[in-house]
């Protein structure tokens, strides 16, 4: 799977089959699988008023990276909102963001309905860099992986969270504990 991008050619893409399941079912990942103490790579997003925002512009600060397939489900909504709550009783030195391929438009409306304040929502529905370079895009679907990732001030990756089960939510505890052991 060998895609041509403005004249250049983009090396094959890393898939990974059966790291997660959706309602059982197996699904495949695209991208490279990222691990602790690896550098954070940067990528291109969308925010909700449309302006483009590189992931490196939160360096400087503990960032929590929230991957969910969409804010429009049950446990996507559910995950952001606790993140939310936890986002207000963490050190204004923590970011919490969540990457989804919504489109800005339906994340502000949601944050807006939600009454989301803390959480930064960003679209990664343009060219899902997010997706292909933190190797959560899945295949099958053209969603993201429910994945945690805590990026230290550095951006370093120091906690990781893969939910195998895409209808689970994370372990919310170990997350913010992993983000509280970097301030």
């Amino acid at each position: 799977m060998t895609d041509i991008v403005a004249g250049c050619k983009e090396r094959p893409m890393d898939e990974r089959k059966n790291v997660i399941t959706m309602k059982g079912n197996p699904l495949t990942l695209l991208g490279p699988e990222l691990r602790q103490s690896q550098q954070a790579p940067d990528c291109e997003l969308v925010a909700n008023d449309l302006s483009t925002v590189n992931l490196s512009s939160y360096r400087k600060r503990v960032c929590i990276i929230s991957s969910v397939p969409s804010l429009d489900t049950s446990v996507c909504s559910a995950m952001t909102r606790r993140f939310n709550e936890e986002a207000g009783k963490l050190s204004e030195d923590v970011v919490v963001l969540t990457v989804s391929m919504d489109l800005p438009f339906a994340q502000k409306r949601w944050c807006g309905a939600e009454g989301i304040e803390k959480v930064i929502t960003l679209s990664d529905h343009r060219e899902a860099s997010f997706g292909k370079n933190y190797g959560v895009l899945i295949k099958e679907l053209r969603l993201l992986a429910r994945t945690i990732f805590v990026v230290d001030k550095q951006g370093s990756i120091r906690y990781i969270e893969r939910v195998k089960e895409q209808t689970n939510e994370p372990d919310y505890e170990a997350v913010v504990n992993a983000a509280k052991e970097l301030l």
